[in-house]
């Protein structure tokens, strides 16, 4: 075989695999559309930080004395020169198992989305300085409020319905 046979057969396999390529990212791009995607997003972030809230509450707007307890003389803040109590534990324990009642909702509904996300970014900040070794699992939370902070909630929420997601 020449080398002009030998270059337009291998151009020919290049342009073969470059179709392939080009088909397999095609299905995956209809399977994985954004939409879907920034809706899993926005679930996913929501779980942990539900689960969280629903173990602070014994009923409507009746922390558990476990919650109080966390706040009071488990949990530290590990800043420099630290660690440190919590200021207020029992306001703290209260803003924290409501923050993560209520910005899981609006996460899983699309509504107020971006300040959602922004605020449970906010949230992993300050369980990232509380729990120091969880630093794998806070950056994937981090990720994901970034993403949606960045993309916004998607087509399918009640942001966009409303007419309130803004690229």
């Amino acid at each position: 075989m020449t080398n002009q046979g030998r270059n337009a057969a291998a151009d020919a396999g290049r342009r073969g695999v470059t179709a392939l390529i080009g088909r397999v990212n095609a299905t995956l791009r209809t399977i994985a559309t954004p939409s879907l995607t920034q809706l899993v997003l926005r679930c996913a972030l929501a779980v942990p930080f539900w689960r969280s809230g629903i173990n602070k509450w014994d009923g409507f707007l009746q922390l558990n004395d476990v919650a109080v307890l966390l706040f009071s003389s488990e949990f530290k803040l590990h800043l420099p020169g630290g660690p440190y109590d919590f200021p207020a534990p029992g306001l703290v324990a209260f803003a924290s198992g409501s923050a993560e009642i209520l910005l899981p909702i609006l996460l899983v509904l699309g509504l107020a989305t971006r300040l959602a996300a922004f605020g449970l970014l906010a949230m992993t900040l300050v369980i990232e300085l509380t729990v120091p070794d969880g630093w794998p699992l806070h950056i994937t939370w981090a990720a994901m409020a970034l993403g949606i902070m960045a993309w916004g909630p998607g087509r399918i929420s009640l942001d966009h319905l409303l007419g309130l997601q803004k690229r």
